[in-house]
């Protein structure tokens, strides 16, 4: 069931939309001597385009109708002064704002592409930060230095490595006898990495390894050689990555000289 306080925000967000970006335009169709516009009209049946419904007189009166339903809603809603509280006038308003950045944000990626000779110079810089080589590892992680030398001890004394993980503070491998899986060297922290390569096959480190986390003891099972997808299967993900990253520089820019008070 609709909440109603959400559902008259939705139907203010379109009385604000159409009042200022779609009012101009002949009228579709008019509803108790209201103009609901063309342009109206327009996005609805975009949508729908974009969403695989062919363009057929059949989709121009679905949309009819439903703009026809919409500022029924609408007008009901003003009439019980839902467009007065400020509560549901402070959730449209949101929702507004929200519209006006992503059709914004929108426009600036449309206007800044990224191309293919970015990403690809992206795709080679992950290619060496992953190396050649994947490595299947165990880690015990704990607080402090002297607790990982006392289970390095253990280890020392012929004590299970899968056993002793029960005491890491690693929530996602403790259980699991502080199994990483398979993983790039490169998908860890640098003194991890450098100490996860330095490792042959069936050693752990002798010494703490100590990162931000804590203090580890790696275990390396065994290595592969790694396989990096093609370029073109990952270049969607890339893509959005360079987007994002675009993105929140152009509003650090806008940030930076804002006056903020």
């Amino acid at each position: 069931m609709h909440n109603p306080s959400k559902l008259a925000a939705a139907l203010l967000i379109g009385t604000m939309l159409s009042a200022s970006a779609l009012a101009a335009g002949n009228a579709f169709v008019t509803v108790n001597g209201v103009a609901v516009s063309q342009n109206m009209a327009n996005v609805f049946i975009a949508e729908q385009k974009a969403q695989g419904a062919p363009d057929t007189p059949e989709l121009k009166n679905a949309v009819r109708e439903e703009l026809i339903r919409r500022e029924l809603l609408l007008q009901e809603a003003k009439k019980a002064g839902l467009d007065k509280k400020p509560d549901i006038a402070a959730q449209a308003e949101a929702a507004r704002q929200a519209f006006f950045v992503r059709a914004y944000v929108q426009e600036y990626v449309k206007k800044n592409p990224i191309s293919d000779e970015q990403l690809k110079a992206q795709y080679e810089t992950i290619k060496t930060q992953l190396g050649n080589t994947e490595y299947k590892a165990r880690h015990i992680l704990v607080k402090d230095e002297a607790d990982a030398k006392a289970i390095i001890d253990n280890l020392k004394k012929g004590a299970k490595f899968e056993e002793l993980a029960k005491q890491s503070i690693d929530p996602g491998s403790k259980d699991n006898g502080g199994n990483l899986d398979w993983a790039s060297a490169g998908n860890f922290v640098k003194p991890f990495s450098d100490a996860l390569t330095g490792l042959t096959k069936g050693k752990y480190t002798e010494t703490p390894v100590k990162t931000d986390f804590g203090y580890h003891i790696i275990m390396l099972e065994d290595t592969r050689p790694l396989t990096v997808p093609a370029f073109e299967e990952i270049k969607p993900r890339l893509l959005q990555q360079a987007q994002g990253q675009q993105i929140n520089k152009m509003v650090d820019a806008l940030r930076a000289k804002a006056k903020v008070e």
